[in-house]
């Protein structure tokens, strides 16, 4: 039996299963097409080993025809060199760690028993299951010496029908009683607990559920991972995130705790019992004398001030070290000396890496120019650090200490060199209120200067959410410019790394400034020779596409079609239907009943649904059917409303997808689609 049999044997992968890899791609043309974008590989999960010689990643690609992707794992040198792929099965590998010798890999891969923990060499040879936990599980952390291990298991804690019911077992129905049912895109069936365990290396076993009878995730569903959840340095306790309220309580609330847990006393403290907002992402300093951490100060609001918190656990000290800094801060990584602390922060659109010394309490900038960095990881000699761009998808950078950065990975570099991308120009436009706002525009591909292009105006969703140097695979904007439209990106007001008090601003003024926002940025770039202001769209997601159904109401007939994908259309069903009770309280300033309210009355004026009378725009609407943030009522009514009044519109429907589009045809289908509507109208 070869090694690949046995490899494929040990993974429980059926012999007819089609292992997916990287494409070999000859291009026919220079020009971006939606299978083009599906074909990037997704690089991701940068570790480095103990030696610091060698890095292990994983790499995501897609098969269109298969309609589903797979993740396989990749090491390559430090210094850069040639990437090795060590895993290859039809199954995916995630979670992948090095053992403290350097000599081994640990990994989660799918079985017939749920996702389970792998061993192999360094190499890739000689892979073997070693866990095979009921139901299995989502993730796990090896304790620092690596004689423990704490993992993470999804745990049914909710009572089923037939449980009340005993004589009715094929009652298809829910009982509810209490908020909070679902979240984003899943039924709240089972929450995500964290069990510890002995590990000797070869086998992982049952362990202590430290969470035992609680009805509380952690990580926090659906965006928390492993970051939430870290090891002291001499193994003795566990630090986890969670929020520990349930039903109503939890979705009126943000107020996420650190939690210690001690491996002898087996007892739980609050370690951040008092601070109202988000306290997340834990970090030991390396000799475990401090911890760092992220928080926010108030609760119910998600996108306050992301502040880095110390506590020096020898003088009882909790420093906020970004008080006076008016950014935010985020993927926290210590130097080995534990006097520096290094971050990713937002500023003007663009995610630098940061560096905080603890002893003057100086915050540096280590890192200049348009892209988002997304981690850094502290080696003795430099930073590992991935990096994107509007331009470029993620790859792996290495800054060293005169902060020059040398790009070590090339994971697209074939496809990338076929491709002419547009050029992507940073303005500064003036407001209504006489503000500066930066605005991107992203010309086409072989742009000619002399010729007129059609404009889309790009509203962003959050809405508290930058329009940076993302990399996005449904709202590329080299995509959208590839179908020959000249984008228009503003960071309109409402959006974080121009200060709290612009990001502010938005919370309780929906239809406001932010609206005089975009019209500002579309009427000054429409005045351009090259752009033809008889061809202008909006488009956008989320609150960009309660932005589009806004606009629709307002334009004063500057627009010629619009695309609104999963966005609110009546703000009032809105605050009734959607999961996370707390955003809907703060930036819409509370309940539609509450007629005393004027915040929230002033709120519920402005909802689109109102404004139906001035429509007269062609309007695709795009939902998902299992987007329970912004139900799919939101958009089936829109697209009715726009039916009733005789414009033309159309719907395109997702019954599997939730805020995102996920799978590959379901992809393609959406970018045919949007290309499709926009040269029907704007061409």
């Amino acid at each position: 039996m070869s090694c690949s049999e046995k490899n494929n044997e040990s993974s429980g992968q059926k012999s007819d299963e089609k292992i997916i890899g990287k494409p070999e791609l000859k291009l026919e043309s220079d020009v971006m097409t939606p299978e083009v974008l599906w074909s990037f590989g997704r690089l991701s999960d940068v570790q480095v080993s103990p030696d610091e010689k060698t890095l292990l990643f994983g790499i995501t690609y897609y098969d269109i025809a298969e309609d589903k992707g797979n993740r396989e794992l990749y090491t390559m040198p430090a210094e850069s060199g040639d990437m090795k792929q060590i895993t290859k099965t039809a199954k995916g590998e995630y979670n992948a760690v090095w053992s403290k010798d350097g000599k081994n890999i640990y990994f989660i891969s799918s079985t017939d028993n749920g996702m389970q923990m792998f061993k192999m060499n360094a190499d890739g040879s000689n892979r073997k299951q070693i866990s095979n936990i009921d139901g299995g599980i989502t993730g796990f952390k090896l304790s620092p010496d690596q004689t423990k291990i704490l993992y993470t298991k999804e745990v049914d804690l909710v009572e089923k029908v037939v449980d009340v019911y005993p004589d009715l077992p094929k009652a298809n129905a829910r009982i509810i009683t209490d908020m909070m049912y679902r979240h984003w895109d899943t039924w709240t069936d089972s929450y995500s607990h964290i069990f510890i365990a002995d590990f000797k290396g070869n086998k992982l076993t049952e362990g202590i559920d430290i969470m035992k009878d609680e009805d509380y995730d952690s990580p926090l569903k659906p965006f928390g991972g492993l970051e939430e959840i870290t090891w002291s340095p001499d193994g003795k306790t566990v630090a986890y995130t969670c929020v520990k309220k349930k039903g109503l309580a939890y979705t009126l609330s943000t107020n996420s705790d650190i939690y210690f847990y001690n491996l002898d006393t087996k007892q739980t403290v609050n370690f951040t019992k008092g601070m109202n907002g988000y306290d997340k992402a834990p970090v030991y300093s390396p000799d475990g004398s401090k911890i760092a951490w992220e928080s926010m100060e108030r609760d119910g609001y998600e996108s306050d001030k992301n502040r880095l918190f110390v506590f020096d656990f020898n003088t009882k000290e909790k420093k906020n070290y970004t008080k006076n800094f008016d950014q935010n801060a985020g993927n926290l990584a210590w130097d080995a000396k534990g006097e520096n602390i290094y971050f990713i922060s937002d500023y003007h659109a663009r995610f630098q890496i940061y560096k905080l010394n603890l002893a003057s309490n100086k915050i540096k900038a280590v890192t200049q120019g348009n892209h988002n960095y997304r981690t850094v990881t502290v080696l003795s000699d430099k930073l590992i650090t991935t990096k994107q761009s509007m331009s470029m998808p993620t790859e792996i950078f290495a800054v060293n200490n005169n902060e020059k950065e040398t790009q070590i990975s090339f994971v697209n570099k074939n496809i990338l060199d076929q491709l002419q991308f547009g050029r992507v120009e940073e303005r500064w436009v003036k407001t209504t209120d006489n503000k500066k706002m930066l605005v991107w525009v992203i010309y086409p591909p072989h742009f000619d200067a002399n010729k007129k292009y059609p404009a889309l105006l790009y509203c962003q969703g959050g809405p508290q959410s930058s329009v940076s140097q993302f990399w996005s695979y449904r709202w590329n904007f080299q995509m959208m410019a590839a179908d020959g439209y000249i984008i228009v990106a503003p960071n309109r007001r409402g959006l974080p790394s121009f200060g709290q008090a612009w990001n502010e601003q938005i919370s309780g003024d929906y239809g406001g400034q932010n609206m005089k926002d975009y019209l500002s940025a579309i009427d000054a770039l429409k005045k351009e020779p090259f752009i033809d202001e008889n061809r202008l769209g909006a488009v956008g997601a989320s609150y960009g596409g309660f932005s589009v159904y806004w606009l629709a109401g307002h334009h004063d007939k500057r627009f010629k079609a619009f695309i609104a994908h999963d966005g609110i259309f009546n703000l009032e069903a809105q605050y009734t239907e959607t999961d996370e009770l707390w955003f809907a309280n703060w930036d819409l300033g509370g309940a539609p009943w509450d007629k005393n309210n004027k915040i929230a009355q002033k709120s519920y004026a402005n909802s689109p649904h109102k404004f139906v009378d001035k429509w007269d725009t062609p309007i695709l609407v795009i939902h998902g059917g299992k987007d329970y943030r912004i139900l799919d009522s939101q958009g089936f009514s829109a697209f009715d409303a726009a039916q009733l009044k005789g414009i033309p519109s159309k719907m395109l429907y997702f019954p599997k997808e939730s805020h995102w589009v996920l799978k590959p045809q379901d992809g393609i289908l959406w970018q045919r689609e949007f290309k499709s509507w926009l040269d029907k109208w704007l061409k």
